[in-house]
């Protein structure tokens, strides 16, 4: 029997925290969605305790990777902040009401995200989607169309900003659901930059990138004003997410991203299925 040791503790969550990062690099998504069921599943840490750690990292990543992005050209910023201002209220709501919010739920509700984040990815495959239609009013008031280096040979690609209302309101609920999960509200901010508003993937999860980290420090904040951010458990998982992330990044165009993506399609399938079970047990 082995005698996990303070020590060994922080070294077996830098290791697997690192994984996640890697995986939720190369793949688009970030670390905190394999993280909290780790420290759930595997540790059997308070499902609030693994969230409050979990938002730290997306914190982290976030800070770290959005201004490589910035000077990219890949972040629509005018959309972003435009869209924050729903993320950021809709995490701290989903914050206040986490106490309220029964155990049994989260882990139905992250089974339920899990599986959709699951979905999405065999739908988007690695292809970009054509911007189609006519932009709204809001988006011509507000100039939140914009254009990024991701035509053949780094070639600028305009798009124009479609459902921004629409798109307003969906993002209120991501940044509820990121601050109750703490898996960083990318798993549902890409799918609706791309699918709903027009975007173009990369565009989509370059800018989903940069809002992040301002919706996770929102939630974040009432976290740590209730104790519910643990050190002891968030910087080791916050050094291993970033080893990870900073490595799949170099790794992105040198990886058959095609595999990794459906090994993690399999993992999120593997984990919604213990958090379903737990859920329901």
């Amino acid at each position: 029997m082995v005698v996990i040791t303070p020590l060994l503790f922080i070294i077996v969550l830098i290791v697997i925290a690192a994984g996640a990062g890697l995986l939720g690099s190369l793949v688009g998504l970030g670390g905190g969605i394999v993280v909290v069921p780790v420290l759930t599943l595997l540790f059997h840490v308070d499902i609030r305790l693994a969230v409050g750690a979990s938002l730290v990292t997306v914190i982290a990543t976030s800070a770290t990777g959005a201004s490589r992005l910035v000077r990219a050209g890949m972040v629509n910023v005018r959309l972003a902040l435009f869209l924050a201002i729903a993320t950021t209220l809709g995490a701290i709501t989903g914050a206040l009401i986490s106490r309220s919010v029964p155990t049994r739920f989260l882990f139905l509700l992250f089974a339920a995200i899990l599986i959709y984040s699951a979905v999405m990815m065999v739908r988007r495959g690695s292809g970009e989607r054509e911007a189609r239609g006519r932009s709204d009013a809001v988006a011509d008031a507000l100039e939140l169309h914009g254009e990024a280096p991701i035509g053949d040979g780094g070639q600028l690609v305009a798009h124009r900003v479609q459902r921004s209302v629409l798109g307003l309101g969906l993002m209120y609920g991501a940044g509820v659901v990121s601050a109750l999960l703490g898996i960083g509200s990318g798993a549902l901010n890409v799918p609706t930059m791309d699918m709903l508003m027009g975007v173009p993937l990369k565009v989509a999860s370059a800018t989903s990138s940069f809002m992040i980290g301002m919706t996770a420090a929102a939630s974040a904040a009432v976290y740590l004003a209730r104790g519910q951010i643990d050190p002891f458990i968030a910087a080791p998982i916050a050094l291993g997410v970033l080893g990870g992330a900073t490595l799949g990044a170099r790794l992105l165009t040198r990886v058959n991203t095609t595999v990794v993506r459906w090994v993690f399609i399999a993992v999120l399938v593997v984990v919604a299925a213990e958090m379903l079970q737990k859920g329901l047990s």
